[in-house]
């Protein structure tokens, strides 16, 4: 047990991961017609909200996935995904199940997660602070 509490910084790192892929993928199918194309129609360059989503997807995502200014790109993260719950999916029912939320709502969550805790200890941003990765390895 006391091992998975040690490789917590691994967990979260491949979490980070994860999730920033998984959300640039997204945004790439949705600017760039890819990975199976968009989900409906595919908005017109600076179209809002669709298009601006996508870049944030598509950048915030991929920043994430690296853990450049990952805080920073968690929250916008997050706050795209809780604006596309609230606008677009929360009209039509309440419960993400209902109303085709679940990925919006899984998105919003997680990227909060890491704006909350962080990138964990495999960041790029980590790079550019040897002396503070250190001392988070030390406890």
């Amino acid at each position: 047990m006391d091992s998975l509490f040690k490789d917590q910084g691994l967990f979260l790192a491949l979490y980070r991961i994860v999730i920033g892929l998984l959300f640039a993928c997204h945004g790439a199918a949705t600017l760039f017609e890819v990975l199976g194309g968009p989900q409906g129609q595919a908005p017109a360059f600076g179209q809002w909200p669709g298009w601006w989503a996508a870049v944030i997807q598509l950048v915030g995502g991929i920043l994430v996935l690296l853990g450049l200014a990952a805080r920073a790109a968690a929250i916008v993260c997050s706050g795209t995904m809780a604006y596309a719950y609230f606008v677009v999916h929360q009209p039509q029912a309440l419960f993400p199940i209902e109303n085709g939320g679940e990925k919006a709502a899984l998105f919003c969550w997680g990227f909060l997660l890491i704006a909350i805790l962080g990138p964990g200890r495999w960041a790029l941003s980590a790079a550019f602070t040897p002396s503070r990765l250190v001392a988070e390895e030390r406890t």
